[in-house]
Formats: C-alpha cells, sequence, structure tokens
C-alpha cells in the first residue's frame, strides 16, 4: 500500500505543534516533528526534528504574533524537503454544543468553532486562524477537525448537565471535559487489555483526570472549559463561585466597562492562578521543586494543593466507579515528576494504591505500583498525534465519494 502523508496541527495559547507522519495500512511512522513555542513572548522558539530525533531546526526567532508563527511553519512545509500533505488533521480543544463528533472541515464549521471560542478562549481563536490559513496553503488537500471533547460524548446527561437556570442550558453551558485524544491514545495503548475500572491523570500545565469504564468515559474534571477542575499551571481550577463574584466586584470598582471586567477576570482565572498565583514564582512544576528544595514556603504549599487536589479527584472517582483496577499518570507531570507521583499516592492505601519507591524512581512508561499493590498504577506517555492521524484516515475511508483522496492515492 502506498504511503500517505498526514500533517498534524496542535495549536496552544502561545505555541504551534506539528508533525508529519506516513500513514500506510495500520502502520503510521512519524518522518518529521516540530514547533513554534513562545508566541507573544520574547522567548520565541522555533524546532524541528526528523524522525529520529535528530535537530533539523534549531532558531530563536523573533515572534510578536500567531500570523508570524505560523509563516514560519508554512515556509519549512513548503519548503521542498518534506512531503507535501495528502490530508491534515487539526487537534479542535472545543467545538460547541452542536459539534460532537470529528468531521471534516469547512469554512461553515469553522464559523461555527469560532462562534464557540468562549469556551476555550486560550485554545480556540490560534485554531482557528491555523485552520483558516491551512485551507488557502493546501488548496484541495481535507482537513479535519479532531475534537478534545469527543471522548467524553459517552457521559451521562447527570453528569453533564450543570444546576444552572435553564435558559443558561440551553445556550450550551455543560460539562465538555478536555484532553480527551490524550485520553483516548491511552485507551489505545491499552488495548486490549483495558481495564474495566480506571482513572488517568493527564498532568501538565493544564491538568485533568478522566474516569473510565470499558474504555468508556464515565466523568471528567474540566467542566464548560479547561479552566475547571484541577488546579493547573495557571488555572484556578474548581472554585467557590463566590470568589469570582468578589473579583470581578472588586475590579468593578475601577471604573472598566462590563467587557473590560470580564476580560480581566478571563487573565486572573486562566492566566495568573493555579501554581503560578499560588507560589508567585513559576506555573513550571521543575522550578516548584527547586524552589522547595531552598524552603521556599509558598511553592510548598502550591504543590501540595496540586497533590491535595488530585486525591480528592481519585477518591471521588473510584466512589463513581465502584472500585479501580488500574491508575494511569500521563502528560509531562505525570511522566516526569517522580516526587509528584509519590506524594500523590502516598495515603492512598485504603484505596487500595500502593507505589513502589524504586520502580516509581523512573521518567517515561513503567509500572510502578508496588507487588502488593491492589491497583495497578502505571505511568504512559500520550500520543495524541496518532490518534489525530488514526482519525483522519478513519474519516477519509467514511468519505461518501469514490474519489476521494485517500481512495485515489491508494488505488
Amino acid at each position: 500500500m502506498a504511503s500517505f502523508p498526514v500533517l498534524v496541527l496542535n495549536s496552544g495559547s502561545s505555541s504551534i505543534k506539528f508533525g508529519i507522519y506516513e500513514a500506510a495500512g495500520d502502520q503510521r511512522i512519524k518522518l518529521f516533528e516540530g514547533a513554534v513555542d513562545g508566541i507573544g513572548t520574547e522567548l520565541g522558539k522555533f524546532w524541528m526534528k526528523d524522525g529520529e530525533g535528530r535537530k533539523i531546526i534549531d532558531e530563536t526567532p523573533a515572534l510578536p504574533n500567531r500570523a508570524v508563527a505560523f509563516a514560519l511553519v508554512s515556509d519549512a512545509l513548503h519548503s521542498g524537503k518534506f512531503p507535501s500533505p495528502l490530508a491534515i488533521g487539526h487537534r479542535t480543544v472545543c467545538g460547541g454544543p452542536s459539534i460532537s463528533e470529528n468531521q471534516h472541515i469547512t469554512t461553515e464549521l469553522i464559523d461555527e468553532i469560532d462562534s464557540h471560542s468562549a469556551l476555550a478562549p486560550l485554545h480556540t481563536p490560534i485554531a482557528v486562524y491555523i485552520m483558516r490559513e491551512a485551507l488557502k496553503l493546501f488548496p484541495g488537500v481535507p482537513n479535519f477537525a479532531v475534537l478534545d471533547t469527543y471522548f467524553h460524548r459517552t457521559m451521562s446527561e447527570l453528569v453533564k448537565a450543570m444546576p444552572i437556570p435553564a435558559e443558561f442550558a440551553a445556550m450550551g453551558v455543560r460539562r465538555y471535559g478536555y484532553h480527551g485524544i490524550s485520553y483516548e491514545s491511552i485507551i489505545h495503548q491499552l488495548r486490549p487489555n483495558v481495564p474495566e475500572k480506571l482513572i488517568v491523570a493527564h498532568l501538565g500545565n493544564g491538568a485533568s483526570m478522566t474516569a473510565i469504564r470499558n474504555g468508556e468515559c464515565v466523568d471528567t474534571s474540566m467542566g464548560l472549559t479547561p479552566t475547571g477542575g484541577i488546579i493547573s499551571g495557571t488555572r484556578t481550577g474548581d472554585i467557590d463561585p463566590g470568589v469570582l463574584l468578589f473579583m470581578l466586584n472588586k475590579i468593578a470598582e475601577t471604573g472598566v466597562s462590563a467587557k473590560e471586567a470580564a476580560d480581566q477576570l478571563e487573565t486572573l482565572v486562566s492566566k495568573k492562578s493555579g501554581l503560578l498565583g499560588m507560589s508567585q514564582l513559576s506555573n513550571d512544576m521543575r522550578d516548584l521543586r527547586g524552589a522547595i528544595d531552598d524552603g521556599n514556603v509558598q511553592a510548598r504549599l502550591a504543590v501540595d494543593k496540586f497533590v491535595w487536589t488530585i486525591q480528592k479527584w481519585i477518591g471521588s472517582f473510584v466512589a463513581e466507579l465502584g472500585g479501580l483496577d488500574m491508575l494511569v499518570f500521563t502528560g509531562g507531570i505525570g511522566e516526569n515528576d517522580i516526587a509528584s507521583r509519590a506524594e500523590m499516592c502516598a495515603g492512598l492505601e485504603a484505596l487500595g494504591i500502593r507505589v513502589d519507591a524504586e520502580r516509581n524512581n523512573v521518567r517515561g512508561a513503567a509500572v510502578i505500583s508496588a507487588a502488593d499493590s491492589r491497583v495497578i498504577v502505571r505511568v504512559i506517555p500520550p500520543a495524541e498525534d496518532l490518534m489525530i492521524v488514526n482519525h483522519v484516515m478513519r474519516l477519509l475511508a467514511e468519505q461518501p465519494s469514490p474519489e476521494s483522496a485517500l481512495e485515489a492515492q491508494i488505488a
């Protein structure tokens, strides 16, 4: 079967990650990957690696805005050094209340996603921009939206519904859940031995957890937006609504407009809170661990709050699942922070969770539970790009036209 290059685009609030994968049958081979980091900051970085991990671009350009950043990606992809994509998959954090399925991107779909950008204000605007640019830069190449919310569509109405007036529920205000592509990739890697009762903790600058029964989402920590749930690098996580009202009233006292007050509150809860806000130092766990070693009390409190919150979610999910067979850590902190994993599991012996200190002294994939632990505890790196490529190939195969790009390529 002929190879089929697929471009994956994964945009964040200040970054654009991308990769080109060769899809042939069941094979998925990474050809190149790269990222533009630090958009809108003075710490811009642009790098690319080949499939073997060798750096082929490593630059520190000025990145004043997303247009400049994506131009670097576009120039690299059009340089002739890499295969031109025959399909493009876009990580899409949230499509809004009417878009729950991964699907082919049209201008109408982009407009619909854009109209609900308030649900993921740090991610959707740049994702929408890149979708529009990709349609122009690669004319005729099919683009597909792969949703973070897709995995969470199996949550019951009881779990999705919020205790708010019906008029707001009718506007689509409910729990959506995020990091779904990461969770789906963990299930993919566990097959065919997916445990019945599973909790996955995706812990990075953005952090969330999901309760999974027989491979399907039962509940997840994030709600209407990625700001809810667990304390994250710069996000509050769940918080008393009265705190938001207090903060909003204090902002309003400065005489700003209602829109300006709302924007300032959004900045406070999404970009200035969490580990950064509590520590007044950093949103990076590595910095906080170093500060703790130096006796920084605020850093210690921030990390303890992070750990405590996760332990509470584990306990609640065990109750919801009626037990637990496996706990999986993933994401940057989940994969690499030995101390955080140990602290999160300490004291959870009553739930059947015991971690072996020697097994836990590792970064990357591993089984870290003790021999006598009733619950298996694992570390599994996510494979989000792989899942996006898989969805792209599935959606191409499902296209109604017999002259679809996929069929034409493999004929």
